[in-house]
């Protein structure tokens, strides 16, 4: 086998793990929108449906928060220790302890598993793009960006379709677990209630991708002469202190906010304001000191710092938007388009809403990157800022209670389009941030940029109560307040489009 066809065929192993990856990474990120009522219902019994509702946001808020902290930590790891070292150990750490998940008996238990889970998570995105766009160099970047958007989504949907066939099929389900030799007290504890137990267990099944990437996939050339040439050298492990601090400070918000504590919405205005600022300084504090050992030693030039410390900010706010403004309208949209059916019905609505929004983010992922290459970066995003926000607008106020045995075809192309342009950002960003960073630093500066993004959306959503309340009234109903204060959160894509024009124009460049 000649030396190309070995090159060859190690980029597209590499696609493929970095695809399987990403796929897995978004049938998790999907899971627990989906097995999250149900879950609590078990693990609060007696417990009203506010606090409920309170602990679900919780524990969302918490796992943006470790998937913050796990871009940072695993991007570091990627910069220093390899690409696939790193996707590995990360793949590994989602994969096992969402798995776990399926055991917990306290909805504390059920947070504190999926904060660990969450660090693989946000670390596996940044170390995957960091390879194949490394691996590929300028071959077919768009394309690859819409792979890697496409497969989250595909992962996403992985989770409605299994939540709907498997409810569907009870009976078969027990059938072949009963045939394994699992007792039947053993079997009603996976499949009670929607079966959430037995969809969470299954979410270990990506921890198998590990053996595929250790034999078939190599390591980044980039980083390997970065590596020779000692620059990996300057990244120190005390740097990480910088790391823990922050997410200290994102889970202090995170508590202020949660039915744990009883302070008043100024107090946790403070608290809040005090502990970004804190996550924001720890979160930058390896690259910042990386920068300032490389410079020290002659390897950049003070000006380039400056540049990739801008960029920094930059890319965290465009991530910020996109995904404050997704958690705030496509991730809610399954669970807020269930009360609008009467009381009692079994329609699968969950499952439809959950299958169409990913629909519809396959599609636009995949065709995104290809417009961002013609229209150039900036014109791009902000068209995507303004098509999210109509999609987000129109899907909370077309849609209304309904009667009847069927599902309002106009639920499910409202929420196709909203998952397909909300979703849109996912094909854009690994196009756009890969051009940001010079390849020293392009995992962890990734990391930190789309996964910081993640910190600000799960403060945005421990507001979903507040604002809520704003809008209740006696003749508001629970569903017509919860349209209001997610489409309150939607405007946030406004801020995106001035945002964007501060950021550097790529199209046409080459990695760095």
């Amino acid at each position: 086998m000649t030396q190309s066809n070995s090159s060859s065929r190690g980029a597209v192993a590499a696609l493929v793990a970095a695809f399987l990856g990403w796929l897995f990474d978004g049938f998790e990120m999907g899971l627990f929108p989906l097995i999250g009522k149900p879950a609590l219902q078990d693990l609060l019994p007696g417990s009203t449906a506010v606090i409920q509702g309170q602990w679900f946001t919780v524990i969302i808020a918490v796992f943006l928060v470790g998937a913050a902290t796990g871009g940072v930590l695993f991007g570091w790891l990627g910069d220093k220790l390899g690409r696939v070292k790193a996707m590995t150990l990360a793949i590994f750490t989602y994969a096992i302890f969402s798995g776990l998940c399926a055991f917990v008996t306290e909805a504390w238990h059920f947070a504190g598993l999926r904060f660990i889970a969450s660090l693989g998570m946000g670390g596996e995105w940044a170390l995957g793009v960091a390879l194949v766009n490394e691996i590929w160099g300028g071959k077919n970047r768009a394309w690859i960006a819409g792979m890697i958007g496409a497969a989250s989504n595909i992962g996403f949907l992985l989770t409605g379709l299994i939540s709907w066939r498997l409810n569907e099929s009870l009976d078969v389900v027990t059938g072949w677990i009963h045939a394994m030799g699992l007792s039947p007290e053993n079997t009603d504890y996976l499949l009670h209630n929607r079966a959430w137990r037995f969809i969470a267990v299954s979410s270990a099944l990506p921890a198998i991708i590990n053996f595929f990437i250790l034999v078939f996939v190599p390591e980044s050339h980039k980083w390997e002469e970065e590596k020779k040439s000692g620059s990996t050298s300057h990244w120190a492990t005390m740097d990480l202190m910088g790391v823990l601090i922050a997410c200290v400070a994102a889970m202090g918000i995170i508590y202020v906010w949660s039915p744990l504590a009883s302070l008043g919405g100024g107090v946790a205005g403070i608290v809040t304001l005090a502990g970004l600022a804190v996550a924001l300084w720890g979160y930058m504090h390896p690259v910042r000191q990386y920068m300032s050992r490389s410079v020290a030693a002659g390897s950049t030039q003070s000006a380039d710092r400056s540049t990739i410390m801008r960029n920094l900010l930059i890319g965290a706010g465009l991530a910020a938007v996109a995904l404050l403004g997704t958690w705030g309208s496509a991730q809610q949209a399954a669970r807020w388009a269930s009360d609008l059916a009467p009381k009692g019905s079994t329609l699968p609505i969950i499952d439809y809403v959950v299958i169409s929004t990913a629909l519809g983010a396959i599609l636009a992922t995949l065709i995104t990157p290809l417009i961002a290459d013609k229209l150039g970066r900036r014109v791009t995003y902000t068209l995507l800022c303004a098509a999210s926000l109509a999609a987000s607008l129109g899907f909370f106020r077309i849609n209304v209670p309904f009667t009847g045995d069927s599902i309002p075809s106009t639920l499910m192309v409202s929420a196709f389009l909203l998952g397909g342009i909300t979703a849109s950002f996912y094909g854009f960003f690994p196009l756009y941030f890969p051009e940001l960073f010079p390849t020293s630093v392009r995992a962890t500066g990734q990391g930190f940029c789309f996964n910081f993004g993640r910190l600000i959306a799960a403060i945005g959503a421990l507001q979903f109560g507040n604002l809520m309340l704003m809008f209740k009234g006696e003749n508001v109903t629970a569903i017509q307040s919860a349209a209001n204060a997610y489409s309150v959160l939607s405007c946030i894509y406004l801020v995106g489009m001035v945002l964007v024009w501060f950021a550097p124009e790529t199209k046409g460049r080459s990695l760095q």
